[in-house]
């Protein structure tokens, strides 16, 4: 069985149900609870009033001595029926009184007419009391006529309903909470099935994908983005792979002929000349592995996501003019000429730019035969501009062309000139773009062979 920590999703889910049942239950228990305080209040008022309109009639038909007695009389008898109900009768002719009103109750009485409370010394809730006043009648004085009803009942209707409400709203919560954490716990069971199968995903199998379906949407669209993950972290491993393999197979070449002709050379006696040619060998071999060496930390640092940070506004076609006097013995020597047409004004840091520059135009000097044209073409193109170098030569396939700027990566042995070429050139031209925001573009068409970067305007 599957068990939760302390901040699992599940107890989180359930104490948000909980929180949301708490907020439901205060708001709708103190709505409830305030609409019945408010009708309570009322049905004191109500029966006072209710009761004062039986006896109205017969206070104000009579008033001789003889009626009053039956009036005190009923009076009486109500009091003995309902002990709640008091009533009090004060006049200046003490036989027309009732209730033997005491001095606080004489004092109550003087005041307005009207609903009032009245708080009596042996009673723990006040008294809801109506006062009002009657006229003389014939032989009857002008009367100060109160009726009284203990509230003891209605407070205590209060006081058990909010605990009644108190009580359904905390077994509510309780409710509401467990059932949110077994229903949390339901819906978490397609996650939980996602991690035992992402668990089962080993390194010896990246082929592997977690199951898209049957899911929940909101998993379907994870499992989506986590396959998708996957495919790119199997394709970079596949990339890594290769890369080691090209690493040490180009590491490797160089270093079996310094092996080599050394081991030879000290075979036997030398000639201080014959040394002299192996050490130059060995130089230049050396002078291979330090570039290789060079370009992989170059290639590190840039996949570190580092940034051209010494920019300065350049034209680019001053930066091409001054790529092709460095690179006019190897022009020279290939019997390859280059025309350069466009320029624009851009913010570029000029040493990697024309190490950029170098890349782009030594590989179409290498696959350019002599006598022909390298066309070296800057425009500008809405939020960018683009240095196109193009060279005339025999299609590539269009499978080959998003490849092409990948480390080590070659379309055949015949445009593999390793002797002077491993194979990190165009991948530092990728970097250098991607390093300036902007990045890399090939085409092959019209018997031209173009490569090129874009850069930001």
């Amino acid at each position: 069985m599957m068990t939760y920590p302390h901040n699992s999703i599940a107890l989180r889910l359930s104490g948000m149900f909980t929180l949301v049942a708490l907020v439901v239950f205060l708001l709708i228990g103190g709505a409830l609870y305030q609409q019945v305080d408010k009708g309570l209040g009322l049905l004191p008022e109500a029966e006072l009033e209710a009761r004062y309109s039986v006896l109205e009639s017969a206070l104000n038909r009579f008033g001789t001595p003889e009626h009053w007695v039956k009036i005190n009389a009923k009076l009486k008898l109500l009091g003995e029926e309902d002990k709640r109900i008091r009533f009090w009768v004060v006049s200046g002719d003490p036989g027309y009184e009732y209730g033997q009103p005491d001095a606080a109750i004489r004092a109550f009485a003087q005041g307005p007419l009207g609903m009032h409370d009245l708080q009596l010394p042996d009673h723990p809730y006040p008294l809801k009391v109506l006062l009002t006043e009657l006229p003389a009648k014939d032989q009857r004085p002008p009367l100060r006529f109160m009726i009284g009803i203990d509230t003891e009942t209605f407070h205590e209707t209060q006081h058990n309903l909010l605990i009644a409400l108190i009580g359904l709203a905390i077994v509510g919560v309780l409710m509401a909470s467990a059932l949110g954490y077994w229903v949390a716990r339901i819906g978490l069971k397609p996650l939980i099935k996602l991690s035992h199968e992402a668990q089962r995903l080993a390194p010896p199998l990246r082929a592997g994908r977690l199951r898209l379906s049957p899911l929940p949407p909101e998993l379907a669209q994870f499992v989506d983005s986590f396959n998708s993950t996957l495919e790119r972290v199997e394709q970079a491993y596949s990339r890594l792979e290769s890369f080691n393999a090209d690493v040490a197979h180009e590491l490797r070449s160089p270093l079996t002929n310094l092996i080599g002709q050394t081991q030879v050379a000290l075979t036997r006696g030398r000639s201080a000349e014959h040394y002299f040619e192996v050490l130059q060998s060995n130089l230049e071999e050396l002078e291979r592995l330090r570039s290789i060496i060079n370009d992989m930390l170059f290639l590190a640092s840039a996949d570190q996501g580092n940034k051209a940070t010494k920019l300065t506004s350049t034209s680019l076609a001053d930066e091409v003019a001054t790529t092709l006097e460095y690179l006019d013995f190897i022009l020279e020597d290939a019997q390859v000429e280059v025309q350069v047409s466009g320029d624009a004004l851009v913010q570029i840091e000029v040493a990697h730019l024309r190490r950029a520059l170098i890349n782009l135009l030594s590989n179409a000097v290498q696959h350019t035969g002599p006598g022909q044209v390298i066309e070296v073409r800057i425009e500008v193109e809405a939020h960018q501009v683009s240095i196109g170098v193009a060279n005339p030569g025999s299609p590539i396939a269009s499978e080959h062309l998003p490849r092409l700027f990948e480390r080590f990566y070659r379309v055949d042995a015949s445009r593999s000139n390793s002797g002077n070429n491993h194979g990190l050139g165009l991948a530092i031209v990728k970097a250098i773009a991607l390093m300036h925001g902007g990045d890399v573009f090939v085409r092959s068409d019209r018997g031209m062979n173009t490569f090129g970067i874009y850069l930001p305007v």
